[in-house]
């Protein structure tokens, strides 16, 4: 390669960096951009939906509409029933999703967009509330609407200012504020998010206890009243490392683990000659099978132990958890 040539590859590298630098800069600007024009409106936009009585319908045309489905996504894995709606496929037909009770959310930049100005009255007529997310607060979107909330931005990241690309991160983000807002306003915990999301590694990690744990005949147990020699059996055919001690009720009495018999052989030489309610631990750990597995694997970190009984109603011994069955999910 000529010299010359390298010379103009390093300048057109050094470019595109410098472009990417002040892309970025611009859209976080734009972000930054949008606290101060929060207000009572985006308040009152939370209130509405969380007051909504149907489902929210998120709509948009072009780029507004990617961010638009966006939003919906964000929504309904947040805990609000959301649905995205095309303008252009609601002026054919699809304009029978939106019912009275629910809330569209309607995305332009412009609050000019033909297919959304189109739809403003048949909206009213139907009786659903309109949340307006707009970039021009004095557009025919803005006015329609009953809540509308700024996108403004100063300028796009585009060198021409023309591509959609500051005001649909800035969208994006307010959508983002405004669903996460409404989440917590609802009440929205850790153990629903894990309810509406049980596929892939964050459904891992949010997976319910019952899920995993060991139960029925794979969960080792004895009777208070068993012989030691049949105790060794059944921790050693469950491979747990322990087994539960039940009563003929099915309550937890206690456990016996491989470190119970390990000390009581050090203090006792007639072990053999024992039942399990003399060597077994009284008060073991337990958890109840709502509990996240992630949490499961602290209260183990934390208390250095390897399995957890699963208790359910009236002290029913339900299941065993154990470490492995955690390795198992790839969350660790």
């Amino acid at each position: 390669m000529s010299p010359k040539r390298e010379v103009a590859q390093a300048r057109s590298a050094d470019e595109a960096i410098d472009l990417a630098r002040q892309v970025l800069e611009t859209e976080a600007q734009a972000i930054l951009g949008l606290i101060p024009q929060l207000g009572p409106a985006f308040t009152d936009a939370v209130s509405l939906l969380e007051q909504c009585a149907g489902r929210v319908v998120v709509t948009g045309m072009g780029k507004s509409g990617i961010i638009a489905r966006k939003l919906s996504a964000t929504l309904s894995s947040t805990g609000t029933s959301a649905i995205f709606l095309h303008p252009a496929e609601a002026l054919h037909g699809d304009l029978g999703v939106v019912q009275a009770g629910d809330v569209v959310v309607a995305l332009s930049q412009s609050g000019e967009t033909e297919e959304l100005v189109r739809l403003l009255a048949a909206i009213r007529r139907i009786g659903a509330k309109l949340i307006s997310m707009t970039g021009n607060p004095e557009s025919t979107l803005a006015h329609a609407s009953d809540v509308a909330l700024s996108t403004r931005v100063a300028t796009e990241a585009c060198p021409m200012n023309l591509a959609p690309t500051a005001s649909t991160t800035a969208t994006l983000a307010l959508g983002d504020a405004l669903a996460l807002a409404l989440s917590r306003r609802k009440g929205f915990k850790e153990e629903n998010f894990a309810d509406l999301h049980p596929g892939g590694l964050l459904g891992k990690r949010l997976m319910r206890v019952e899920a995993l744990m060991q139960k029925g005949d794979a969960m080792p147990r004895v009777a208070p009243d068993t012989p030691m020699p049949d105790v060794i059996h059944e921790i050693t055919s469950k491979r747990l490392g322990m087994t539960c001690v039940v009563t003929a009720d099915g309550r937890l009495a206690g456990i016996v683990t491989d470190g119970d018999l390990r000390r009581h052989m050090t203090t006792r030489s007639n072990l053999l000659e024992r039942r399990a309610a003399d060597v077994m631990t009284t008060r073991p750990v337990t958890i109840g099978p709502a509990l996240m597995a992630v949490e499961a694997l602290r209260i183990m970190e934390e208390r250095k132990i390897t399995s957890l009984v699963v208790v359910g109603s009236g002290g029913a011994a339900v299941g065993v958890v154990h470490l492995h069955d955690l390795w198992q999910t790839e969350m660790i």
